[in-house]
Parts: C-alpha cells; structure tokens; sequence
C-alpha cells in the first residue's frame, strides 16, 4: 500500500484556549480509557470543588489525550456527549485538521494503540506515572492515506466492528441465561422450604463459613501493589494499574488471595461482590474491600459466587446499612457475616462448580476472541499485513487492501 508516514504535529493543533474563572455550575467530566477503550462521560463536578485553576472546555470530535496515561492508549475523540466537559491540566485537546485526516482514521489508530511504543519512549518519570506532553504526542509518527483511501478503509473497518459487536452482544446474551441457570442452582426457588431440608439444605449465618482474611500490608514509597478491582452487577473481579506506593495517601494496602470472598463496601448495593481468581492472586485493595476466607469444607467458592448473583441479595444486604441515600449505602462486615442463607449439600454445590466451570471457560475463551480479534484486524491494516483467507466467510469484509 506504501503509504505515507507523517508525525501528528501536521495534522493536529493543539487547542491552547483556556479558562481560569469557571462558572457556578455543574460541568460534564470525561473518562479516558485505557488501551484505546474509547472516550466516555464521568461524574459531573460542581465548580466550586474544583480546586485546579487552569482548564480547558472540550468540544465533540477534538483529540483528548491523558498526560499521565497516553502511553498506555489512554487517547481518544471527545464523543457529542462530552461537549462542554470540564478538562483539568492533566488532560490535553487537540483540533483535527479535515483536509489531511478523517476523525475515523484518528480513532481506529487509538482504538489499536498505534502510538503505545513511540510515547512509552518519549515518555519520562516514574516507571508508573511516566507523563506525556503534548511535543511527545504531537512528534509519534503515524500512517496516512488518502482522505478517499481513509474514508474507504474506515467504510470496511465499521463494518467489522458491526460483526464483532453484533457476535458479542450475543455472546453477553449467554451470558444473562448462563447467570440465570446459576443463581436458580444457588437458590433452589421451585424447592419450598420443607424441601429444601428433606433435601438436606440447612440454614446458616455466613459467618459459619467465612473468616476475615486481611492480610494488611504496610505501604512502601518505593513499591508498587499490583491492583484488584470489582465489577458491579455480579461481574467478576479486573486487574487495575498498580497502585504507586509514593503517589497513594494510603499507609496500608491489603493482599488478597485466590479463592477468597471479596467484595466492595461502597459498590455492595449493585452487585460488587465475587471470588478472587487465580489470575489475581496476591494483588491488593483499599480497606473498602474486605475479603475473607472460606470453609471449603462446607461451602464452594462457586457457589457463594452463584449466590451473589441474585439482585435481591444484594437488596437484602442493603436493607439496614448506613450510606448516601437508597442507594449507596456501605455494606459493613458485620452486617455480612450476620446475613443467613439457605446452604445446600456440598453435592450439589459440586454440581454447580462443574456448571460454573464450563460456562466460565467458554465464556473467558469468547470474550478473549472478540476483544483480540478487532486489534488483530488493525494491526494488519496499520502494518500493512494481508488479512484476508480463502476459508474464511467473512474474507470479503475483512479485506482491506
């Protein structure tokens, strides 16, 4: 395809209007993802707890880049919502040039992290917080045909990510049915609650069966902790940047281990409770997680994940905790720990770690493929690899040369 390769500074400006005296009112905020995961709305924030006097107010379509994360794709385009959101310093905007570069052809190469190699070079600091500044980005050099030759790839690269969108919403469908099947294995609803003890299923505090697990560890300014996080709505567990041990105000950090309960105060009240995976292993979290170990000689980690997946547990755990409102309110330990549940033989427990574990590894397997196989698809496009293949139906969508 031969190409031509430019850097950055000549096809985008960097927007250098800023504002120093905000109006009293709440502003839009914005989140930029990491690894090219795109650009989306954040808590808004009211002027007056802006403690930062220099900002900036984005406009849909501008180049948003993170100081601190743009080496790890945290690069992105301002979407219509995020017109008008408030910018702190550590952000930085940048206008496109229409005559030498499409908005598509900008996301597409943020999307596949083009940049990751050239600013982690560029990039100084610490091995963590490592920033950016705007001659760093605007020097990272990049691909750039045609306006016609980018409007066309753009036509086809869409078109994939249709595909790939349309086979995961159906693989997230599965999903919902598959969270179903657990949670009624869990809680047995078609089982009265005579049956439910002929069948050998007994009453318990879940105190019975879990033991606080803290493993508190006193925070060191030259190490970084490896980071776990929780998903909302029954979702598992997330491996987050490494917490910097000189940037965190926290003077102890907890590690967790795999196969303990964990779950977040603040987050209980819509699901963030979960098993800690073997991936995770030793990572560390805030006091806001408490985990505990559990008595596997009487209950399996799978199931009291199956369990936590019912929202009126969730609503049950709610009711009586003390927070913000209906809402948010933290779940304590205590109030946990006293919580009853119907506990089944650990036979049937069995029955839904088997079921647990199969669904999991298709679904791990599914979800792996359809996030790697767009980034397949631009690393080819951006490295002018050809794609395409005989025995593949879909070789006519995904050629792009």
């Amino acid at each position: 395809m031969g190409w031509p390769v430019v850097k950055l500074e000549e096809v985008l400006d960097q927007d250098l209007d800023f504002v120093n005296d905000l109006e009293p009112k709440i502003y839009k905020k914005l989140s930029v993802k990491l690894y090219g995961k795109g650009v989306a709305p954040d808590k808004p924030v009211d002027a007056h707890a802006v403690r930062m006097k220099k900002h900036q107010i984005a406009r849909e379509g501008q180049v948003i880049v993170s100081e601190i994360w743009a080496k790890k794709g945290a690069i992105g385009i301002v979407p219509a919502d995020g017109s008008g959101a408030l910018c702190t310093s550590h952000f930085f905007l940048f206008n496109r040039n229409p005559e030498r570069v499409t908005e598509g052809w900008l996301r597409y190469l943020f999307v596949a992290n083009f940049l990751e190699l050239q600013l982690s070079a560029e990039a100084r600091g610490t091995t963590g917080y490592a920033s950016v500044r705007p001659r760093h980005f605007l020097q990272c050099e990049v691909p750039l045909p045609p306006l016609a030759e980018q409007r066309r790839i753009i036509a086809k690269l869409d078109k994939v990510a249709g595909l790939v969108e349309e086979a995961s919403s159906l693989r997230n469908r599965v999903e919902d049915e598959r969270k179903r099947l657990l949670v009624n294995m869990a809680h047995r609803p078609d089982l009265s609650t005579g049956e439910k003890k002929r069948c050998g299923w007994r009453q318990v505090e879940l105190k019975k069966i879990l033991t606080p697990a803290a493993e508190a560890c006193e925070v060191d300014l030259e190490t970084r902790y490896p980071n776990l996080g929780i998903y909302s709505f029954a979702r598992g567990a997330f491996a987050k940047p490494s917490i910097d041990g000189a940037s965190t105000g926290a003077k102890i950090l907890y590690r967790v281990r795999k196969r303990q309960f964990i779950y977040s105060r603040l987050f209980a009240f819509e699901g963030a409770y979960t098993i800690v995976p073997d991936e995770l292993d030793g990572r560390f979290v805030s006091n806001e997680f408490p985990s505990f170990s559990i008595d596997e000689q009487n209950a399996t980690p799978e199931f009291l994940a199956a369990l936590f997946m019912n929202p009126q547990v969730w609503t049950n755990l709610r009711a009586g905790s003390l927070g913000l409102g209906s809402r948010r309110q933290r779940v304590n330990q205590k109030h946990l720990l006293d919580y009853v549940i119907w506990l089944p033989p650990l036979s049937q427990q069995f029955r839904i770690s088997e079921v647990f574990g199969k669904f999991k590894n298709n679904m791990e397997s599914g979800k792996s493929y359809f996030n790697e196989l767009m980034a397949a698809v631009l690393y080819a496009m951006f490295h002018e690899i050809d794609i395409t293949c005989d025995k593949d139906p879909t070789r006519q969508v995904l050629q792009i040369g």
